[in-house]
């Protein structure tokens, strides 16, 4: 019998171990508009939610999977060169879909062109 629910335990401790914590990815995103999908992290990944401002203008959002020893950090992104273009500020947790999706916003025309202006006026800083 001690056999049989030793048995069990160990089992269910290998399904437990395998799973990945899940969390909501988006690679950029401009003030609220950011587009997420479900993504698995792996090892020693947690959930964070990064928020940062470019050109001291636009706000920056990024989610998805980061290594423990990056997390609640301020780092500064830059492109090609030594020109930091914003820094971002990345915040972790380690529950499943702790890093909350923003709601999905309505795309609509104005807010297609202010992200497609936001981009240009990126794209001119950093040129």
């Amino acid at each position: 019998m001690n056999r049989f629910i030793f048995s069990i335990c160990a089992v269910g401790l290998f399904f437990a171990a395998g799973q990945a914590l899940q969390c909501y990815k988006c690679d950029i995103g401009f003030w609220n508009l950011c587009i997420t999908t479900k993504t698995d992290c792996t090892g020693t990944d947690q959930c964070y939610s990064g928020v940062g401002k470019a050109a001291k203008v636009i706000d920056i959002k990024m989610k998805g999977c980061l290594n423990v020893s990056e997390c609640n950090r301020v780092t500064d992104v830059t492109f090609t060169g030594n020109s930091i273009l914003y820094q971002m500020n990345k915040t972790c947790c380690n529950t499943d879909l702790c890093n909350a999706a923003p709601h999905q916003a309505r795309v609509t025309l104005l807010s297609l062109t202010l992200a497609t202006l936001a981009g240009a006026i990126v794209a001119n800083a950093v040129v």
